[in-house]
């Protein structure tokens, strides 16, 4: 029997942002979020349109300036999520499948999570200096390569 390799808890915690991210309804980009806290999940969120109104997905995007503002960011919806529920995120971390764009960057800081745990880079620069200042630590975590069989 081939021995199981046990995953990380930041590969667990990604691998559940990107099925997350299956959710989203913005065709240009699909984007996953789970907050974490003690190894336990207090909220998901994915890129989608306001709740209640038509998504990309089924009425095209709404452009501006190059960018979809049909959708709210995955991060903020988890962020909502948890606000809707009473869920409190002091020392939490949040697992995102692309960075943060620097509003959600601010949303995340100002909810008290501690640890931004992202897959890609996704356009932001400011995030890396903002959050040296606020003693936020930024993950860059690439997706784990699987082994050949």
């Amino acid at each position: 029997m081939p021995e199981r390799t046990r995953a990380s808890w930041d590969d667990y915690f990604m691998a559940i942002a990107r099925e997350v991210a299956s959710r989203s309804t913005c065709s240009r980009k699909h984007v996953g979020a789970v907050i974490v806290r003690d190894k336990m999940i207090l909220a998901t969120g994915y890129n989608g349109s306001i709740r209640g109104l038509s998504h990309c997905d089924d009425d095209g995007h709404l452009m501006e300036d190059g960018h979809c503002v049909r959708t709210v960011h995955a991060e903020a919806n988890a962020i909502v999520q948890a606000a809707r529920n009473g869920v409190r995120l002091d020392a939490g971390h949040i697992y995102v499948t692309a960075s943060p764009c620097f509003g959600c960057f601010k949303l995340i800081a100002n909810s008290g999570i501690q640890k931004i745990v992202f897959g890609e880079f996704y356009r932001d620069e400011k995030i890396f200096e903002f959050s040296r200042a606020l003693g936020l630590e930024l993950v860059h975590h690439a997706v784990p390569q699987v082994a050949a069989e």
